[in-house]
């Protein structure tokens, strides 16, 4: 009797030491199953504004560029400035040889001069017939003739004055002087070369780089976009239009400013874009005609849906993200995003809401299709780094 109840309780200890190291296993294997799964920054999603910018290529040309062409033809015998010169108005820039027309000055003064005798000469002689005429000495047509000759000897005297005036004038030109202030282009022609108003090559280039001007193209989406199709005027866009960067060609950002002026009322048909004008001030004179750059425009997105640049990977010129469901599962999904961004964020169009959640990390590394994680804040996320980093010190 006492035997069979040993038994029995032999049997029902083996029975409940099976039972926990059942349970025990089980709870490992679900621990272990648990602890499988990542741990994944996630984000859920809400509208937000942010500022963006476009950049357009950019041509710089000074407010004034004015070629310098001579008004005579003649051997260059002087250049009084140098190439990136600033000069002022009125300056002179180039002596052609002067000898011709110095001679042509001397040749219409002789002849002013002749003519100029010949009026005193008719107008004695003019007196001389009317005062003979009042007395009834000489006929009328007499007298008249004398008037005659005399009026003729006053034109002469007006065409020689006349010539005299042009000689000058073509003397004058030989001293080629700067229309404006401004910095001196390109010298392609020295002492000895020949000048002339029919050359197609000018003698220089006169640049007023107190002012600069931008030039740059704009689509006609771009046109579109910018009149918010048509509700508005162009003149009104233009002046609506924020102040704009410009980008040096090395990357830099130019300290000044500036604005939108004009933009061409036609719209190339070979480019299908419309050349717009900004204006910059340069009083350093760094900017020079023949500069390129980029315009900045800036501008605001409002309500939009903000995404990292690092919660997307592309596939076939699609860009996807990793939805998070319910039951905390990633799916992948394609959405489509503007062009322009700040380096950090996309602006998301469609594929996408508000509420949503997204994974942020391990794109292209972790997450596949359909895996199971275990969502965190990215601020937990940086919180475990901080301290994987200081326990590895």
């Amino acid at each position: 009797m006492n035997l069979n109840v040993l038994k029995l309780t032999g049997t029902a200890l083996a029975g409940m030491a099976i039972t926990v190291m059942t349970g025990c296993g089980g709870g490992q294997e679900a621990g272990q199953m648990g602890s499988m799964a990542p741990q994944i920054a996630v984000e859920t999603l809400s509208p937000s504004s942010t500022q963006l910018e476009s950049t357009y290529p950019a041509t710089i040309k000074g407010k004034t560029d004015i070629e310098i062409r001579p008004q005579v033809t003649g051997f260059i015998t002087k250049v009084h400035v140098d190439e990136g010169q600033h000069v002022k108005k009125g300056q002179l820039l180039f002596t052609l040889d002067q000898v011709q027309y110095q001679a042509a000055v001397d040749q219409a003064q002789a002849a002013v001069n002749s003519a100029q005798t010949a009026v005193s000469t008719a107008q004695l002689t003019n007196d001389n017939k009317r005062r003979l005429y009042e007395k009834n000495i000489i006929s009328q047509y007499e007298y008249q003739l004398s008037e005659n000759d005399l009026q003729s000897a006053k034109a002469a005297l007006a065409q020689a004055q006349a010539a005299l005036i042009n000689a000058k004038k073509n003397l004058a030109y030989t001293e080629v002087t700067s229309p404006s202030d401004g910095v001196v282009g390109t010298i392609p022609n020295r002492e000895g070369s020949l000048a002339s108003p029919s050359s197609t090559q000018a003698l220089t280039t006169i640049s007023d780089n107190g002012q600069v001007y931008a030039y740059f193209s704009l689509t006609e989406k771009d046109l579109l976009q910018l009149t918010d199709n048509g509700k508005r005027s162009l003149n009104e866009a233009i002046a609506s239009m924020p102040e704009v960067d410009l980008r040096l060609a090395d990357g830099t950002i130019y300290p000044y400013k500036g604005k939108v002026a004009t933009v061409s009322g036609v719209i190339d048909s070979s480019t299908g874009a419309a050349s717009v004008r900004a204006l910059f001030d340069n009083p350093s004179g760094m900017l020079r005609s023949g500069s390129t750059g980029n315009i900045v425009m800036p501008y605001s997105e409002e309500n939009v849906i903000l995404i990292p640049q690092k919660a997307t990977y592309e596939l076939q010129d699609r860009k996807f993200v990793y939805l998070v469901n319910d039951s905390n599962q990633v799916k992948s999904a394609p959405i489509t995003i503007l062009p322009q961004n700040d380096g950090k964020y996309y602006v998301v169009t469609s594929g996408l809401k508000a509420g949503d959640r997204i994974a942020v990390e391990g794109v292209g590394s972790k997450l596949k299709e359909g895996l199971t994680i275990q969502p965190i804040t990215a601020a937990q996320e940086a919180a475990q780094q901080q301290t994987e980093g200081l326990g590895s010190n």
